[in-house]
């Protein structure tokens, strides 16, 4: 636990403007992030008495080690330079909302020559509009196919419609008419792109007057007694407006709007967002976090809005956001969202009327996603403690592991050696830390082993001393300690943050038993690690493991650490098995090509091309090969040098005719 007063700044160092500051942990990493109007007057607030701050204020200030600032011109710039920060460090003092599900959208690819109607989940895309998110993706299909019928928009996926261009025949849905089939020619591009701007514009809440021109014409084939025309209208009228009866009618005029609650305990709090198209509630989603720092009703509201229209522009931005309670001060990212949107938004609480009775009905969907997070989570919270706590105290750490790393070993019968790494932090799994090793047979420039044998622990200790090497010259490299990490100011656009291997874990557990930890153990002596603690669990009783002891450490069956340990090891040998099966896929489907040291896939590609197949190219001259593009005569000598080892069995000869028989082309 560090003492604040040790890494303070000097008084009037701090600059009194708007800024953006980083709290770093003793190992460099960015724990916190935050913004103020005045960075002088919030970082004095974080150096006063311990006594007196909030109790995860009080750990954060603890916890870190040093503290930096940006100078900015506006609040405005400081709050995207807070965004993009939290973005790109992901501190664990920072409020991070997570979605509780994924929420699918409908999207449509206007990039796309032939726009695409379709399902999408995940990150958004550049050149696709969406609309939602929705609850289920049940309810996008139903609202698709009805609209279909008005909208023959494209569905199909890029390979169904490249078959039925080549085939010249279109899919079902283009016989049935609910695709007007662009793959076949039956409309041209622009008439397909013009179908799918009008299907945006109905989504977007444009509805009224396309009814009233569906109606106009349906009139218009009635008395011209185009009847059966006017049959089809009237059942496409119809079809649309079932479709927009599946979206509330909640506010009258017709609002554009986001409607923000958040329901909060002293722990966790639950935000729910409603999106308000055309008066229609056209999507919902909701977002849980636990609250580690200090922060209130507004804080969190600001924090929500961050995660919302961080990457969002245009209309995704609607015209008015109302929230439970405005981000103190309310200017900056009132002007934020303005400029996101390319047009005045309105940020403001409802005080009467339809919108205060909306909002109600939000913030009672708050209330109850959260008290189902926390049936869901709540004992899953106090077993992951009790299970750190026990696997502390059965190895006789002075805390709990709140970093755990697990290493696995796999191959097939000594062949395709691979190490796995994954990384738990709080008893979750932190998937994007995970790391995957091939098995080199040396340690640094010195040969440890040879052969391909079934050597585990001789892969342990070198698994661990490449972790551990690269941990100390990515420590090395940051540079901790110096004066200008420590003191004074740093460049937002600094590349100056902790890489992959630079955050040490506090417990080491390897899948083996004895001959394992021991193996990972000497790794760390010959480093010079001395404060990772190391412990093994074997399959067979799982027992664990300590280095230098002679007897097992027995869990009981029921511990929650056990069970925890369980997790951490099966998690390790699921990725090394993973990672080890498609080496041994890819090494199955390699050809004599791929022996080609240097020779990319555009390459081969490039060859297989000029020459029809890799017999041909087997039989060409080293001049012949360079006259393919990118090729030169050193590639080309090296090519035909490892197709010449590579080179396939005599051909067979037919004993009865004398004939050869020719093999056909690869």
């Amino acid at each position: 636990m560090a003492d604040p007063s040790s890494y303070r700044p000097k008084p009037g160092q701090i600059p009194d403007s708007p800024g953006v500051y980083r709290f770093r942990d003793e190992h460099g990493r960015v724990i916190y992030v935050g913004k103020a109007k005045s960075l002088r007057q919030r970082l004095s607030s974080y150096f006063q008495d311990l006594a007196g701050l909030h109790p995860r204020t009080r750990t954060m200030v603890t916890t870190a080690a040093s503290v930096e600032w940006t100078v900015v011109s506006t609040e405005v710039e400081a709050l995207q330079l807070e965004y993009s920060w939290i973005k790109e460090y992901d501190p664990r003092f920072n409020v991070k909302y997570r979605d509780d599900k994924s929420y699918p959208s409908l999207a449509v690819t206007l990039s796309e020559e032939f726009p695409r109607v379709q399902v999408m989940r995940g990150p958004k895309k550049k050149g696709v509009r969406y609309f939602g998110p929705y609850a289920h993706a049940w309810a996008i299909r139903e609202t698709v196919d009805l609209m279909l019928r008005v909208f023959p928009v494209r569905t199909c996926s890029a390979g169904v419609f490249k078959r039925s261009a080549q085939i010249g025949r279109p899919c079902l849905l283009g016989y049935i008419g609910k695709c007007s089939a662009p793959c076949v020619g039956r409309v041209t591009p622009e008439e397909h792109r013009e179908l799918a701007e009008e299907f945006c514009d109905f989504m977007a809440g444009r509805t009224g007057a396309y009814i009233r021109r569906l109606e106009q014409r349906m009139h218009d084939a009635a008395e011209e007694m185009e009847y059966e025309r006017a049959a089809r209208l009237r059942d496409d009228i119809e079809a649309l407006r079932r479709a927009m009866e599946k979206n509330a009618v909640v506010l009258a005029d017709a609002t554009d709007a986001d409607l923000i609650a958040v329901a909060e305990d002293e722990l966790e709090a639950a935000v729910q967002i409603f999106h308000v198209r055309g008066g229609r509630v056209r999507g919902q989603r909701g977002w849980v976090t636990d609250k580690v720092e200090a922060v209130d009703t507004a804080g969190l509201v600001e924090h929500a809005l961050q995660q919302l229209y961080g990457e969002e522009s245009g209309d995704a931005v609607p015209k008015e956001v109302l929230v439970p309670a405005l981000p103190q001060p309310a200017e900056p990212v009132a002007q934020w969202l303005t400029e996101r949107r390319g047009a005045r938004v309105d940020l403001r609480i409802p005080q009467r009327g339809d919108k205060k009775d909306l909002m109600a009905t939000v913030q009672r969907n708050a209330q109850q996603a959260l008290v189902l997070h926390k049936t869901r989570r709540a004992s899953d919270l106090t077993t992951r403690s009790r299970a750190l706590e026990e696997i502390a105290g059965a190895l006789g750490l002075d805390s709990a592991p709140l970093r755990i790393e697990c290493f696995d070993i796999s191959h097939l019968q000594g062949q395709d050696v691979v190490a796995s790494m994954v990384v738990f932090e709080d008893g979750l799994a932190r998937k994007s830390e995970y790391r995957r090793f091939q098995i080199k047979g040396r340690v640094g420039d010195t040969q440890v082993w040879h052969g391909t044998g079934q050597d585990d622990v001789r892969s342990m200790h070198e698994v661990v001393s490449r972790r551990f090497r690269r941990y100390l010259q990515e420590k090395q490299k940051t540079g901790e300690w110096t004066e200008e990490a420590l003191d004074g100011e740093v460049s937002a656009e600094g590349d100056d943050r902790p890489k992959r291997f630079a955050y040490p874990p506090q417990l080491v557990v390897v899948d083996g038993g004895k001959p394992q930890v021991a193996a990972a153990q000497r790794a760390l002596d010959e480093l010079g690690v001395t404060d990772v603690a190391v412990c093994g669990l074997a399959k067979r009783l799982e027992e664990v493991w300590l280095p230098e002891e002679d007897d097992p450490v027995v869990l009981p069956r029921t511990s929650e650490g056990l069970y925890l340990l369980q997790r951490v090891r099966d998690e390790a040998h699921r990725f090394a098995i993973a990672y080890q099966r498609g080496k041994r896929t890819k090494t199955m489907k390699a050809g004599p090509l791929d022996t080609v040291p240097g020779l990319g896939s555009t390459r081969k590609q490039a060859l297989l091309k000029h020459f029809g197949s890799v017999k041909r190219l087997r039989a060409a001259t080293v001049e012949q090969i360079c006259e393919t593009p990118g090729i030169g005569r050193k590639t080309a000598e090296t090519i035909v040098a490892a197709l010449a080892r590579a080179a396939p069995p005599a051909p067979a000869v037919n004993m009865a005719t004398g004939e050869i028989m020719d093999d056909a082309e690869e």
